[in-house]
């Protein structure tokens, strides 16, 4: 089955939950309005299903090769790059001065979304680029934007992330790749670079890479990080591209999926060294990477939306076609197509809410993103970006997470033909695993979650976020229909978990930290939890009034039992959550590490 874009409920969420017209009325965005999105998301979507989606299985079959240095990318994608860059999509949610199209991100998140959903190898290079992008935004002089950021936004060159090193993972303040400064004000790099996505390719004319590296008498540890533009062909005064620069890609990495990707070791300096520009102050590179990587977690939990509603398509489509038993309450005679039978339902309603409720989450995260950092109150700002960094994680963390149950539920809709390659379901499953590894593991999205979100100040960001939770579910208490009273209990339930976590966080994370982190993956798949069922509760609200003024009145209807169905299946877990937390944190580290 090929790949239809949910625009319908991307449009929902904009104009209900995002409140994408009051992102409108903001300075930068006069022209962002629903008519303008709903243009954009329906262009992109005729693009992406008629020209990237079609790559998808392709590139799973026919992934990325290396020989001689050279990377040659699947069969069509430098083509479908290439239409990609024509049509100006790089440049979609970039500023206006770099002739980006200044679009907001509660646009541009979707448009990633539907991006990701065709192709998520493919998705892999436009994704490092905006990160790319971002951080010489925000950090680069005005020298290295007017050399690189035009490229980058137009999409004729991509960009890239190096962080990782062999003996570097997550743990940045092993990093031993040194840059050493010349007369001219350049530096030499020097070392290897591990898992870069899209480190070389066939697809733009120039690569440039960010990369994490020391100054020869820099401090140890993370405080002695600092951060370099480094081209792949240098760039001449005016613009055109010069000669090849020491950077090499020595081989690429043979993966459970996303095969297209070419996942590349990257070898600084072997000849000489490569020239490198300093990203803003010495020093000061980790805070700059982390731009970078804010952008970049955001994006890749949008990447577990993408796989999941392209897995529960598929899954839809197969659950209708397939003819096997029959139905257990005798509505059909004779042997029926799977969908009618009730485990089949549960397992396809499940992957639907999980979809629905991550991607509204984001979408809210989203809308926070744009007033942030376009709201003209000061006051404004600050409280829309504390309300996105809390989310960040979430949506990275249990979107990613979320991604892999559905995904496994879409191979288990097929049966045994899941299990087969052809059948296309698992393709789904083993490109979903990277999304809880990559730009950080679901323990680092917990750490960050619960050490600078939560403990840092006292719960009261948590806390202020639970009393709007609250009045959603007072609006839902005081509502006529028995739905949204069943809604209430349970949001209200897993508001009151999340609550008692915040407060054992609060008060054991410096006296008892080990019983703190034993449990921070399970408060972030609470929080996430509880983040998506909110807006699920919202969500059903809104559906609700269109009914009663009999508007688009079917769609409306499954959005109700969607959001019914996620309180009563998913949302349930959450009080289970804490108490494992809450109860279960002196059992984690009890067993002597001898034992294990």
């Amino acid at each position: 089955m090929s790949y239809i874009a949910p625009v319908k409920d991307m449009l929902f969420n904009m104009a209900h939950l995002g409140g994408l017209e009051q992102i409108a009325q903001l300075p930068a965005f006069e022209d962002a309005g629903l008519e303008t999105a709903q243009a954009v998301l329906e262009e992109c979507a005729r693009f992406n299903q008629e020209v990237i989606a079609p790559l998808n299985w392709e590139g799973d079959k026919n992934p990325s090769a290396w020989k001689d240095g050279v990377v040659t990318t699947t069969p069509g994608f430098k083509e479908a790059y290439a239409q990609y860059r024509e049509s100006g999509w790089q440049g979609l949610q970039h500023p206006t001065d770099f002739g980006g199209q200044g679009l907001p991100k509660s646009i541009g998140a979707l448009c990633g979304e539907i991006l990701n959903s065709a192709n998520l190898s493919f998705a892999l290079c436009p994704l490092l680029t905006d990160g790319a992008i971002e951080a010489l935004l925000t950090a680069g002089s005005d020298e290295l934007k007017a050399t690189y950021l035009d490229k980058l936004i137009s999409g004729e060159w991509s960009g890239t992330m190096n962080l990782t090193e062999p003996q570097a993972g997550s743990d940045l303040s092993m990093v031993r790749s040194r840059a050493e400064p010349q007369a001219d004000g350049t530096y030499k790099i020097f070392g290897t670079k591990i898992f870069i996505t899209y480190g070389e390719h066939d697809m733009a004319q120039n690569i440039v890479h960010l990369v994490l590296a020391r100054v020869s008498g820099a401090p140890e540890g993370v405080k002695g990080i600092s951060l370099f533009v480094v081209p792949k062909f240098m760039v001449n005064a005016d613009g055109s591209l010069g000669a090849r620069n020491d950077v090499h890609c020595v081989s690429i990495e043979h993966k459970m999926g996303i095969k297209a990707s070419p996942t590349a070791v990257l070898q600084y300096g072997d000849h000489g060294g490569a020239v490198g520009y300093l990203v803003g102050q010495e020093n000061r590179g980790l805070e700059y990477m982390f731009i970078m990587m804010n952008a970049a977690r955001y994006a890749v939990g949008v990447q577990g939306i993408s796989v999941s509603e392209r897995a529960y398509q598929k899954a839809t489509q197969y659950a209708r076609d397939r003819v096997q038993s029959r139905p257990v309450d005798g509505s059909i005679k004779a042997s029926a197509p799977i969908i009618h039978h009730p485990d089949v339902r549960r397992m396809l309603m499940t992957m639907r809410a999980y979809t629905e409720g991550c991607r509204a989450m984001a979408s809210v995260a989203a809308a926070a993103y744009d007033a942030a950092h376009h709201h003209p109150d000061a006051d404004t700002r600050q409280q829309n970006q504390t309300f996105y960094e809390f989310l960040v994680p979430l949506v990275k963390g249990f979107s990613t997470e979320m991604s892999l149950e559905v995904t496994s539920l879409g191979v288990q809709v097929h049966g045994g033909m899941g299990f087969i390659e052809e059948t296309g379901a698992a393709q789904y499953y083993r490109d979903a695993k990277i999304l809880t590894i990559y730009e950080g593991t679901t323990a680092i999205q917990a750490n960050d979650l619960v050490g600078r979100k939560t403990a840092r100040d006292g719960g009261q960001t948590a806390k202020a976020i639970a009393s709007q939770i609250e009045q959603t579910e007072k609006q839902l208490k005081a509502h006529s229909d028995a739905r949204c009273h069943a809604v209430a209990k349970r949001l209200s339930a897993a508001r009151e978990a999340f609550l008692d976590v915040v407060e054992f966080f609060v008060a054991e994370s410096k006296s008892n930290p080990n019983a703190v982190y034993a449990g921070s993956v399970p408060y972030l798949m609470l929080a996430g939890n509880l983040m998506s069922g909110w807006q699920m509760g919202r969500a059903m609200l809104v559906a609700l009034e269109h009914i009663a003024k009999n508007d688009d009145v079917a769609f409306m209807q499954a959005k109700v039992t969607t959001a019914r169905f996620y309180a009563d299946h998913i949302l349930c877990k959450a009080p289970g959550l804490r108490d494992s937390i809450i109860a279960g944190a002196d059992s984690v580290t009890e067993m002597a590490l001898e034992a294990f």
